[in-house]
């Protein structure tokens, strides 16, 4: 109800451009794909959303964990994009980073940003005070996000470990080692299980995803915010999360 009509959407998002490539548009209908993946999708807002009615917990967050095993076959590897994002280079050259996956990587994604993590683990960082897991980079593990995400769909479907992980009981398991309750959906899957097996992905740069978002500079963490928000070289997409202006440059 309120949505955008399929042609509506189609304009919207590929507004008619001189050069515009052609190709084919297909639209999933959520409900019908939520139903396919219903077990996977219950664990997960089980785990990681804030209660239902709230942003994240919308089955759509969820979908993208098990993205492979509704995809057509033939498609064997796609790119999924937040719809805030400011591109600045051709996008072509970020399909180029499937190239740099290195064997048993199924995932492309750039670290987390902010150190919202360093709050969502903070009982496991207390109970394991010498723990590399919710820390800044480098040496810190900071956790992912999911803003820009390669995804090798044959890979996935491949993995024996990765489709382990899906299992309700194992994210269970692992949500009880680290003391861990999130609120931002499919990201807070890939962070946990990222502590757990970093093999399963690749690290993009953080110019693939520079976030600009400064919520949790004025939430408590000002003294360590500058290390997880660092960033050098040339951008080559901005993400303007929680509504940040993304800037003219």
């Amino acid at each position: 109800g309120g949505g955008l009509s399929p042609d509506t959407a189609i304009e919207a998002f590929l507004p008619s451009a001189p050069g515009r490539p052609s190709g084919q548009v297909v639209f999933h209908d959520v409900g019908v794909l939520t139903d396919k993946l219903f077990p996977v999708v219950e664990a997960m807002q089980k785990h990681f959303s804030a209660g239902s009615g709230t942003y994240y917990s919308d089955s759509i967050f969820f979908l993208s964990v098990a993205m492979h095993q509704i995809m057509p076959k033939e498609i064997l590897r796609i790119i999924q994009l937040d719809l805030d994002l400011k591109y600045k280079t051709n996008i072509r050259e970020l399909f180029e980073e499937f190239d740099n996956f290195l064997p048993g990587a199924i995932i492309g994604i750039a670290r987390e940003m902010q150190p919202v993590y360093r709050h969502t683990f903070w009982q496991f960082r207390h109970e394991n005070p010498k723990t590399r897991v919710g820390g800044p980079p480098p040496e810190g593990l900071p956790g992912f996000n999911s803003g820009v995400m390669l995804r090798n769909l044959e890979a996935m479907r491949q993995s024996a470990l990765y489709s382990r992980l899906l299992e309700p009981g194992q994210v269970r398991q692992l949500a009880d080692k680290y003391r861990f309750r999130g609120h931002l959906g499919d990201q807070d899957f890939f962070t946990m299980i990222g502590m757990e097996h970093p093999e399963l992905f690749h690290v993009l740069d953080c110019t693939w995803n520079r976030q600009l978002c400064t919520w949790w500079r004025d939430h408590g963490y000002s003294d360590v915010f500058e290390a997880y928000f660092r960033c050098e070289g040339h951008v080559k997409i901005y993400h303007g999360n929680c509504n940040t202006p993304i800037p003219d440059v």
